[in-house]
């Protein structure tokens, strides 16, 4: 990797041999190795021995999970926050396990829908709960940087599966809720059956 990383600053017109340059393709390597690591991520491992049954059948909701991802189609960043929420049929998982399930996707070479719908897939296989929702809202640096250049838009992807694809009043209550502002004081708080965490 690191030889194409040289091959491609000379292609781009730079001295590869130059001082600020010399150490450059070790640089990249380590930092596209950690960017592309959800490739090698065990989902089962991460989800080993944090899943617990309980008599719980109310929307647990992981929200404002921060997640940095690389465009599938031109290597740029795109980042944003992340809203996750499920409703138990029988067990619950490890609250520090959603953000850790968003890296693992987030890690690899994406498109935020497919992102998004990846998550949602794998919380529904590995605890079958009653229905899961997920949100993505990303800013898109090959929408900023390059192309249609408009710096202030953001795109809004969402997963509903379950329980709130067929109720709406349930959708409505999580889109309610992730648009509600946390008191950062406060992480968790239990309202009327409901969890919610702010990441």
């Amino acid at each position: 990797m690191q030889d194409l990383i040289t091959r491609l600053l000379a292609e781009l017109g730079e001295d590869p041999s130059r001082e600020g340059l010399l150490r450059t393709p070790q640089r990249v390597e380590r930092a596209l190795r950690f960017l592309t690591s959800g490739y090698t991520a065990d989902v089962d491992s991460i989800l080993n021995d944090a899943l617990f049954t309980v008599d719980y059948s109310e929307m647990v909701i992981v929200k404002d999970i921060d997640f940095y991802s690389l465009c599938e189609h031109h290597l740029l960043p795109f980042f944003g926050k992340c809203h996750v929420a499920y409703i138990p049929r029988r067990h619950v998982i490890g609250l520090s396990k959603i953000p850790r399930l968003v890296d693992v996707f987030a890690r690899r070479l994406q498109i935020q829908e497919r992102m998004t719908n990846q998550i949602a897939q794998t919380i529904l296989e590995k605890i079958n709960p009653l229905g899961v929702a997920v949100v993505c809202e990303g800013t898109h640096l090959c929408m900023s940087m390059r192309g249609v250049e408009k710096q202030n838009s953001f795109a809004v992807t969402s997963a509903m599966l379950g329980a709130f694809r067929d109720n709406a009043r349930t959708r409505m209550e999580f889109l309610e809720l992730i648009k509600h502002k946390t008191d950062p004081a406060t992480a968790v708080s239990s309202m009327d059956g409901l969890t919610c965490v702010s990441d």
